[in-house]
Formats: C-alpha cells, sequence, structure tokens
C-alpha cells in the first residue's frame, strides 16, 4: 500500500467515504460540506484534515488555492446529494440538489486529481436522472477514462447490511495504471457478516440525561475476547495516528463507548417489538425487526430540519423490545467504535444513514491506491 497520496472529499458529511480512504493509506487535505451539524463529527475524527463548512456549487479555483496552496490531490471522491434521484421519497427533477453532480466533476476539473470516485443511490441510473450523470461525465471525458457504472452492496464488502449504491470511477491513464469495472466486480471477499457478528458484544443502552455534550458512554460488558467475532474485533480497534478524537480514543482504550443511549418507548410498543418476528416489520411503525443471523436493510438517514426533520425508520435488536442504539447503527454500516458522532440520536442516525460504508470504501481506495503505485509502461 502506497503511503503519501491525497483526497479531498467532497460533501463529506460525518466522514465515511474519507475514513476508508484514510485507512487504506491516503491523506485527506480537505472535506467540504454544507451542514454544520452532520460535519462536527467530520472534525472531531479528522483532526487534521481542512473542513470547509460551505456549498460545493459556491467553491471556485481561488478558494481551492486558498486552502490548498500549490496542493493538488491524487483523487476526488464524494457523494453528492441524492435526494432527487431516491427512488423513496418525493423524486423531484427540478430538486436543486440535483445540479451537485453536476459540480462534482466541475471540482474534478479545477482540482485536476490522478483519479475520482463519485458514490450516489441507484436511481441516479433510471432513465428520468441518468442525462444529469453523462452531462457531468461529459465535463471531465477528454482528459478521464471513465469506468462504467457500477453498483455495489456493502453486504459484498463485509458490512452487515445491504445497501446498494452506484460508483463512478474515472481516472487520468497517463498518470495511473488502468482501472477496470471487472476489477471492482471482484473486490468484494464474498464472505457475508451477520447482524450477529456485528452488534452481538455492544453494551445494553442507558438513560438519555439530554446532557448537550455527553455522547452516550458506556463499557463493554465482560465477554471472552477469544469469542469475539472478526468484525467486532476490526471495530473495537483504536485508529491510526492522525485520525480520531483524544476523548474517544482514551475512553476506548479503557473500554468505553459513545453512541449507547436508548430510545423511549411506551410500554405497549415496546411489547409489540418485542413480539415481532425476527425479519419481519412492526405493521403499524413498519419498522424491520433484525435477525440475529440475517442481514440489516439500509439504514436511511431522515431529513435535516431544512426538509422538516423527519425520522427516518430504524430497525428493531433482534432480541429486545426497541429500536437500535446509535452504535449498534454505527457497527452496522461498518464505522469504528472510536469514531464519534454526535450527542443527539437524531442527528447521529442522519450521519449513519447518509455516509458511505467505510468497508466499501475502504476497498475500492486500497484498489485505486495500488494503481498510482504501478509504474506506467514506457
Amino acid at each position: 500500500m502506497k503511503t503519501g497520496c491525497t483526497i479531498v472529499d467532497l460533501y463529506c458529511g460525518c466522514g465515511g467515504f474519507t475514513l476508508g480512504a484514510e485507512l487504506a493509506g491516503f491523506r485527506s487535505l480537505a472535506a467540504i460540506d454544507i451542514d454544520p451539524v452532520l460535519q462536527s463529527s467530520y472534525r472531531l475524527n479528522f483532526p487534521r484534515t481542512k473542513a470547509i463548512q460551505g456549498n460545493v456549487a459556491d467553491i471556485d479555483i481561488a478558494t481551492w488555492r486558498h486552502f490548498l496552496g500549490t496542493n493538488r490531490p491524487d483523487g476526488v471522491i464524494g457523494g453528492p446529494p441524492c435526494q432527487g434521484f431516491s427512488r423513496i421519497g418525493k423524486r423531484r427533477k427540478d430538486d436543486p440538489r440535483n445540479s451537485q453532480v453536476h459540480h462534482f466533476f466541475r471540482h474534478v476539473n479545477l482540482l485536476s486529481p490522478k483519479f475520482f470516485v463519485m458514490e450516489n443511490v441507484e436511481g441516479l441510473l433510471d432513465a428520468e436522472n441518468v442525462n444529469v450523470l453523462q452531462s457531468g461525465i461529459e465535463l471531465v471525458a477528454k482528459r478521464y477514462h471513465i469506468c462504467s457504472p457500477t453498483i455495489v452492496n456493502a453486504a459484498d464488502f463485509g458490512a452487515a447490511t445491504n445497501r446498494h449504491r452506484v460508483v463512478v470511477i474515472g481516472y487520468d491513464p497517463e498518470r495511473m495504471d488502468a482501472v477496470s469495472v471487472g476489477d471492482i466486480a471482484t473486490l468484494p471477499s464474498g464472505e457475508r457478516s451477520t447482524v450477529r457478528d456485528a452488534i452481538a458484544d455492544l453494551p445494553s443502552p442507558i438513560p438519555d440525561l439530554k446532557k448537550p455534550s455527553d455522547f452516550g458512554w458506556s463499557e463493554y460488558p465482560e465477554v471472552d475476547v477469544a469469542g469475539l467475532s472478526e468484525y467486532a474485533v476490526r471495530l473495537r480497534c483504536s485508529p491510526p495516528a492522525g485520525l480520531g478524537w483524544d476523548e474517544a480514543i482514551t475512553k476506548l482504550q479503557s473500554g468505553i463507548v459513545s453512541g449507547l443511549f436508548s430510545t423511549m418507548h411506551s410500554v405497549a410498543v415496546a411489547k409489540r417489538y418485542a413480539e415481532t418476528p425476527p425479519g419481519r416489520s412492526e405493521p403499524i411503525s413498519r419498522s424491520q425487526k433484525l435477525a440475529w443471523n440475517g442481514l440489516s436493510p439500509t439504514l436511511r438517514a431522515g431529513t435535516g430540519r431544512d426538509k422538516g426533520a423527519f425520522q427516518a425508520v430504524r430497525p428493531l435488536h433482534p432480541e429486545e423490545g426497541r429500536v437500535i442504539t446509535v452504535r449498534e447503527a454505527a457497527r452496522i454500516q461498518g464505522f469504528p467504535d472510536w469514531f464519534v458522532f454526535h450527542p443527539t440520536k437524531w442527528h447521529s442516525f442522519r450521519m449513519i444513514g447518509n455516509s458511505v460504508s467505510p468497508f466499501v470504501s475502504y476497498a475500492i481506495l486500497h484498489y485505486l491506491n495500488a494503481k498510482l503505485a504501478v509504474p506506467l509502461a514506457a
């Protein structure tokens, strides 16, 4: 794995895409997001990255010169807002967020990286939306070889959730070795994880005392470490140097993890949840009850205050009559235990639901890192 390579993350959110890149050997120079709440988590977990709060559409070459100087990233990554393309909810062709796909490719031209990776929902490839993608690609097609858009599932990369997303990769053939869709298709290990692998070792929920700066810390239960799943061992590890919030790292080394606040349910609701069979949806809330030996459905983000502050339906715990905790959701998505989100559960679930699974981003960026390290043929 080559080190010293760099990326810029557009539409960074809490940083799932960046995390995979950093673990794959890249250094994140800068990250942009318009939502200060989502980016609050990014700033804690990536303290050496320049986190820029702003609208990607408003950033020009002068802004990049201000933040990056003469540096140019090896790669540009990002997941433009996808609500206008989503197959659930209201789909609007005139959704202003749709134009962000264009701006992603505009920044590829401005920054001239060796490669780029864009992630979005499957609906981007639907007949009524694909022209948005095609017009963006046309902005960079003269310089970059564009791989055919590929649909990936986070479950194929080891995450305990079915999460299908479109990935578009482009590279400059004069500055790195060839990238192929066929290679991307072989990246998944083929080994599926389960909900049990992901969350069985985590602490039970604790009361939410609504303290403004409390992240819901709790101790791991006493377990035989030798009996932990490979999934749990992987996500209990401390971060590499340069990543993570000092407080979270210190607590993790003492066996304390964040994101354990409970969600209060009435007795009647808790009873309904408890009686719902695993793998089935509770008919009133429509929350799906997880099965220990199965996968989670796609974790949804809900909306911010500017779009009505709607909370997404959360899966139910496989045994207990409750929705899952923030930490359980983070584990299912592939976030390590040192990664912190927000003191408010609603914001934390938005962060996780909006994120690229770090398992997916690591696999793709690790592959691209190797392509940068291969000398070009004379």
